[in-house]
C-alpha cells in the first residue's frame, strides 16, 4: 500500500503506446462519460458488489479500471485492511483516478498501468478479478483469462461484466442510441460462458445486470493431482 495511491504507477510503455492504438477501446477523451450522473440509474454499482461477494480485508484486481466507478465503492467496501490493484492500460485513465483517491482519503488502492493479459500482478494474491466493460475490448481474450487465473488465490473469482448486444434500436430523429460501445462490438452473454468453460473455467453465476448489461462469475481451473 501507499499513502499517495496517485503516484504510484507501474509504468508499462508498450501498455502506453496501446492505449492509443486500439479501435474498441475507450478513449480518455470521452472520460467524462464515465462520470455522468444517469450511469448510476441504469448500471447500479451495489448489485454488481453484492454478488462479488466482498468482505473486508480481501484484495481486488480491478481491470480496466477506467476512472474508478467499481474501484473506490470495492475500496470503501473491504476497509483499510483490503486492497484493490486498478490496473488500466491508459495513464490518463489512472491519473483522473488518481484524483479521485486523493479527494476520497483512500490508502488501500494502489494504480498500475498494464494490459489485461499481463498486469504484472503477484501470483495468487487476489481474491476477486474484475473486468468491467473491458471484455468486447480484449484482443487475447484467452490469454487474459490465464492471466486472471494466474492471480486468483484458491477459492478466488473473476467477475467479468459487459455490454449486451440484446438492446432494442429504434429508428427516427427523435431516437437517443443507448450508452455503450456500437452493437457489433458486444458479446453475447452466452457466448461469454462458452468461451468460459472452454478454458476450463466453472461458472458460479450469470445473467442480466442493470438495464444494458450481463454479469458472470466463475472460479478458474485448478490442476488435478
Amino acid at each position: 500500500m501507499t499513502d499517495h495511491p496517485a503516484t504510484n504507477h507501474t509504468h508499462h510503455p508498450e501498455a502506453s503506446a496501446a492505449a492509443h492504438d486500439h479501435p474498441r477501446r475507450f478513449s480518455p477523451a470521452l472520460a467524462h462519460r464515465l462520470e455522468a450522473p444517469e450511469r448510476k440509474l441504469w448500471l447500479p454499482i451495489e448489485p454488481v458488489l453484492a454478488q462479488m461477494d466482498l468482505a473486508p480485508g480481501i484484495a481486488v484486481a480491478d481491470i480496466g479500471v477506467g476512472t474508478g466507478y467499481f474501484a473506490l465503492p470495492i475500496a470503501q467496501a473491504i476497509g483499510g485492511s483490503g486492497r484493490v490493484a486498478a490496473v488500466d492500460v491508459s495513464p490518463e485513465m489512472l491519473d483522473l483516478l488518481g484524483q479521485k483517491i486523493v479527494a476520497a482519503g483512500l490508502t488501500n488502492i494502489d494504480c498500475v498501468q498494464a494490459e489485461s493479459a499481463s498486469t504484472g500482478l503477484a501470483s495468487a494474491s487476489f481474491d476477486r478479478v474484475l473486468l468491467a466493460n473491458v471484455w468486447h475490448e480484449v484482443d487475447d481474450r484467452p490469454a487474459t483469462l490465464a492471466e486472471a487465473a494466474r492471480l486468483l488465490r484458491p477459492g478466488g473469482r473473476v467477475a467479468i461484466l459487459d455490454w449486451s448486444p440484446d438492446v432494442v434500436v429504434t429508428d427516427g430523429p427523435e431516437s437517443t442510441p443507448p450508452p455503450g460501445p456500437p452493437l457489433a462490438h458486444r458479446i453475447a452473454l452466452l457466448d461469454v460462458q462458452h468461451e468460459l468453460v472452454e478454458h476450463g473455467w466453472n461458472l458460479v453465476s450469470a445473467g442480466p445486470t442493470g438495464k444494458y448489461s450481463w454479469l458472470v462469475l466463475a472460479t478458474p481451473p485448478r490442476a488435478t493431482t
